[in-house]
C-alpha cells in the first residue's frame, strides 16, 4: 500500500536521501540547506513537497512542485510544474510515480491550475518513458548552451 502526503519537517532526512538519489551532483549540505529553507518558509521553490510512503512507512518517492507562469507546450499562464519526481529502484513499477502524480495533479488543481508540465533531460529514456505511462505528452525537446566571456 502507497500513501503519498506532503512533507512535514520530521520527514527532512527522508527528503534528503531522496533528493540526493535523484540529484546526486548536488552535496548533502545544499540539498538540507533548500530543505531547511523550505521548511523556514523562505524558498522561491519547490512549493510543495510530496513524499510516497510504503506500507511499513518507508519513504520511497518524492514529487517536488511548483507554480510557473509558462511551460513548454501549454496553453495557461499558471502551470503546475513538477520539478523533481523521483522513486527508489526497488519500489518502481509498482504504481509508486503513479500515485505521486496522482497528488501531484490534485495539489495542481487546488492551486487553480489547468495544466501540469514537467521536463527530463535528453537521454532520459527512463523518465520519459514514466512520463509517458502516467499520461504525460512530449511537446518538445530543448538543448541549452553557454559560453564563457
Amino acid at each position: 500500500m502507497i500513501t503519498v502526503r506532503p512533507a512535514k519537517p520530521s520527514d527532512a532526512a527522508a527528503w534528503l536521501r531522496l533528493r540526493h538519489a535523484l540529484w546526486p551532483e548536488g552535496s548533502e549540505a545544499e540539498h538540507r540547506e533548500e530543505i531547511d529553507r523550505f521548511f523556514a518558509g523562505e524558498a522561491q521553490e519547490p512549493l510543495a513537497v510530496l513524499l510516497a510512503e510504503d506500507g511499513t512507512g518507508w519513504s520511497v518517492g518524492l514529487a517536488e512542485l511548483s507554480i510557473r507562469a509558462q511551460a513548454e507546450g501549454c496553453r495557461s499562464d499558471r502551470v503546475a510544474y513538477l520539478e523533481g519526481w523521483f522513486v527508489v529502484p526497488r519500489a518502481r513499477r509498482r504504481g509508486v510515480g503513479r500515485a505521486l502524480i496522482a497528488a501531484a495533479e490534485e495539489w495542481g488543481r487546488s492551486q487553480g491550475c489547468r495544466e501540469l508540465a514537467s521536463d527530463a533531460e535528453p537521454d532520459n529514456d527512463v523518465s520519459a518513458a514514466a512520463h509517458r505511462a502516467v499520461g504525460f505528452t512530449e511537446v518538445g525537446l530543448v538543448r541549452c548552451f553557454r559560453k564563457e566571456l
